[in-house]
């Protein structure tokens, strides 16, 4: 296809070529993927300013969008990649190909540092990019510690992202750090929250979590702007209408799932399903909501169908029209595939097939098409079978189709179980608050709320 940039597009790739470090903050749709590789062939072939260039991509998106990206586009076809990918051998020579752009999942950074250093081999990257800058925000991972080393060695940096801060601001220092080393938002951790956050909820010993302090959110902005810029899906597409309907059922074991919210061991025949605390407990629960539930021996204890029923009517209602569901166990997928059929997601090939319109029904775990997939060629119905915890996973899975190129109204389903955890996720994913404490707070409350039902007699 020819390359038409939209502004916000030819703004990208501006910015990535002016700026020796910089973090594309573009939400998703935005074609973050196509404004960086154009920087990167015009900083190669035209400016000769980049010979060889990493690509940091969670795993899928390694295997897949990069590469899909370079052939659909005319401009881009000449690009070589390599993917360094798959066993330690095919990493390997993966890494002693030729190739314009070697792709890594971020999983073997690690890995690329530790065995470039055994082989005393020079970093061979004068540009690296970091998409999905967020899955660095963890500065105690062996991610961020390995690519801490390497940073200097690289004459560019480049951070993609559609959700830099999911869990509030305090995640934007690591992520920072390895575009600028600390320039803009402190040498360290410690010393950033000190400027701009005090101590939340917290025991004698340990920070449960930071707050911002007031003025603190504009001057972060402030400060990373010259670097970093941002841009909103809903200030720059004309997306076709998006409709979010909740399919509501009501499960026939509503007792033994208050039994197990009460009690946090609900004793099965098969086996006992165990929960040791809170957190533990949320995750029972919507395994329950969903049909099925793991017991202390990992076995699969079935509890109900009401979902795949409901499942059912969707697909029927679809009328042939393919429909991308995401489950959240591993027993929701073999149940949907054993009561309907359906494919997994596991591959390109399975991409391709699906962008082609040949699976009718695309089986998927949104930890595992989170970010980057381009999907929108191959329906407009999702259905969430299971809803997850994170607000991040849901808004990334959701955009698969709901993105650029899509031109169809996207209807996402929500299957929720009443009365149980289902009703909990879904209203703090609609307030736009989905971490774990959020949902721990609600459940503590609701078990307050029916231990006070039982000392009443209710």
């Amino acid at each position: 296809m020819q390359y038409r940039p939209w502004i916000y597009q030819e703004r990208a790739t501006q910015f990535v070529e002016e700026h020796t470090a910089c973090g594309l903050f573009l939400e998703m749709g935005l074609g973050k993927t196509v404004a960086t590789l154009t920087a990167i062939n015009d900083l190669m072939y035209d400016q000769f300013g980049v010979s060889r260039v990493l690509v940091i991509a969670p795993l899928r998106v390694a295997y897949d969008t990069w590469a899909r990206e370079c052939q659909k586009w005319d401009h881009l076809q000449h690009l070589t990649i390599s993917k360094v990918l798959g066993a330690q051998a095919e990493r390997i020579a993966a890494l002693e190909a030729e190739a314009d752009l070697y792709i890594i999942n971020r999983e073997n950074v690690a890995w690329l540092v530790e065995h470039l250093q055994a082989q005393q081999q020079a970093w061979p990257f004068d540009m690296i990019v970091i998409d999905e800058l967020s899955s660095f925000k963890n500065p105690r991972s062996q991610r961020f510690k390995a690519l801490r080393k390497v940073r200097p060695r690289a004459q560019r940096i480049v951070g993609l992202t559609g959700t830099p801060a999911p869990n509030g601001l305090i995640d934007l220092w690591s992520q920072l750090y390895l575009l600028d080393g600390g320039q803009r938002l402190e040498k360290t951790l410690g010393q950033y929250r000190e400027r701009y956050f005090s101590p939340g909820r917290r025991t004698q010993n340990v920070v449960y979590d930071w707050t911002l302090r007031e003025g603190s959110e504009a001057a972060i902005r402030g400060k990373i702007s010259d670097i970093c810029i941002s841009m909103s899906a809903a200030d720059w597409l004309c997306l076709p209408p998006r409709i979010d309907i909740e399919r509501r059922v009501q499960i026939p074991c509503m007792e033994k799932y208050r039994q197990l919210e009460r009690e946090k061991v609900l004793e099965l025949a098969s086996g006992d399903i165990v929960a040791p605390n809170a957190a533990a407990l949320a995750n029972k629960l919507l395994q329950l909501a969903n049909g099925a539930a793991y017991d202390q021996d990992h076995f699969e204890v079935w509890l109900h169908d009401e979902k795949l029923f409901a499942l059912e009517d969707i697909v029927e209602e679809a009328q042939g029209q393919p429909v991308l569901c995401f489950y959240s166990y591993r027993h929701d997928l073999k149940r949907i595939r054993d009561y309907l059929g359906g494919r997994e997601l596991k591959d390109e090939e399975d991409i391709a097939a699906w962008n082609r319109g040949e699976i009718p029904l695309l089986l998927c775990h949104p930890a595992s098409a989170g970010h980057g997939l381009n999907l929108q060629d191959g329906g407009h119905i999702v259905v969430w079978f299971g809803l997850p915890w994170s607000l991040e996973l849901y808004q990334q899975a959701n955009a698969r189709l709901y993105r650029q190129g899509q031109t169809q109204p996207v209807r996402v389903y929500h299957i929720i179980a009443e009365g149980t955890m289902d009703e909990i996720v879904m209203q703090v994913l609609a307030g736009k608050a989905a971490r774990q404490d959020d949902l721990l707070i609600a459940l503590k409350a609701r078990i307050e709320k029916v231990k006070e039902g039982i000392d009443h007699g209710k």
